[in-house]
């Protein structure tokens, strides 16, 4: 079973419908031993950073998604939910995310002739190694919907795309995994992404 994490965050049935679209079990949760006991985890999101964590810190869930990663079940942050594995976010000044990845969450700087929130389609230049991407041909598009974007400190970036500046768009390190884009609005390419992961 898939355990979609239930902070009171956008996005979470759209997820949960693509995995069953998939033929995988997925359950909408934020019970600890549900999240605990899940074969794979996905924490999705949209919204802010700083209220994200809030939500996690006050509901204890942030402790629960730890002990998921300490216990090396396959997690995959998605949107937001990439943010929050990191340390730290200017949309957030002073708030720790959980910290488990290291690198900060940036704004994206404005340019003339570039809208923020970057919201679209944008294509990846792909890492040939990665796990995630198994399948995914270079410059395949996704759908991107954001303001701040992953600086990552490690060398652990899965795709990258160009939107005023260079933007990690997806990391992976040993069974943490996650996306700036969303792969459940993504057709073909982001379902083939989910089903690398559930089939990890």
């Amino acid at each position: 079973m898939i355990a979609i994490i239930d902070y009171d965050a956008g996005n979470l049935k759209s997820v949960e419908k693509a995995l069953l679209f998939l033929g995988e079990e997925a359950k909408v949760t934020s019970d600890a031993k549900e999240i605990l006991s899940a074969d794979k985890i996905i924490l999705p999101g949209v919204g802010a950073f700083g209220d994200a964590m809030e939500k996690l810190n006050t509901s204890g869930l942030s402790d629960t998604i730890r002990e998921a990663v300490a216990k090396k079940i396959p997690l995959l942050g998605i949107c937001l939910g990439l943010q929050l594995l990191f340390e730290s976010s200017e949309e957030s000044p002073g708030v720790s995310g959980l910290s488990v990845l290291k690198g900060s969450i940036r704004r994206i700087p404005d340019k003339e002739g570039f809208k923020v929130p970057h919201i679209g389609w944008n294509s990846l230049a792909v890492n040939p190694e990665s796990r995630l991407f198994r399948g995914i041909p270079q410059e395949s598009y996704v759908y991107f919907v954001h303001s701040y974007y992953l600086k990552a400190e490690e060398p652990i970036v899965a795709a990258t795309t160009d939107y005023v500046v260079d933007i990690h768009a997806a990391v992976e390190k040993e069974h943490i995994f996650a996306c700036q884009f969303h792969p459940e609005k993504s057709g073909e390419i982001g379902l083939k992404l989910l089903k690398n992961f559930a089939t990890m």
